[in-house]
């Protein structure tokens, strides 16, 4: 029985997001083992892994290096740090599908999946979720907007423990996140 798991923004290779997101770690080679080494505990080989966006960034290794390591069926949903990542003809052949913002069914509750953080969404009045990254662990205009929906769930790497989540855990998580319980 193949599961979906999610996971947004882990930024391997970018030694500056540990400061910016005051990261647990000390530096780039502990964060990305960390997140790799957590990726591949949970995610099976034929798992579907949604990542939503951010994969690499200002990585001194190359996208294929990262890719080539983490196991499961991988789906991008693109953000805004992944735009060289999809010239890269190597890198692009690592995953089963590549999309601005798609629609999919997990447990049959249907999940918009999108970088961006969205303020209506497809099914938005008939139960449907909405899974983001993109804004972090950060506590701005978005998150305040963010935290009284419901159904909307925010899928980065510090809010999930640096450790691809699947849709009940990714709600638990959110739960602690939007009563303020995971700060930059």
């Amino acid at each position: 029985y193949n599961m979906n798991y999610y996971i947004a923004d882990t930024h391997f290779g970018h030694e500056n997001v540990i400061k910016f997101s005051k990261r647990p770690f000390g530096d780039v080679e502990e964060m990305d083992k960390f997140i790799m080494d957590a990726w591949n505990e949970v995610v099976g080989k034929d798992d579907d892994i949604y990542i939503l966006g951010d994969l690499v960034y200002r990585s001194n290794k190359s996208y294929s290096y990262y890719l080539s390591k983490l196991s499961g069926k991988k789906h991008l949903i693109v953000g805004n740090h992944d735009r060289a990542m999809l010239k890269d003809k190597e890198a692009m052949s690592y995953f089963e599908s590549v999309e601005d913002l798609t629609m999919i069914h997990d447990d049959g509750i249907k999940i918009v999946l999108c970088h961006y953080p969205l303020l209506e969404w497809s099914g938005f009045y008939r139960n449907s979720y909405h899974i983001h990254g993109h804004i972090h662990n950060i506590h701005n205009e978005a998150f305040a907007t963010l935290r009284n929906m419901e159904r909307a769930l925010n899928a980065g790497a510090e809010i999930i423990n640096y450790t691809p989540c699947s849709f009940k855990e990714l709600m638990k998580y959110n739960e602690i996140f939007k009563i303020g319980g995971i700060k930059a």
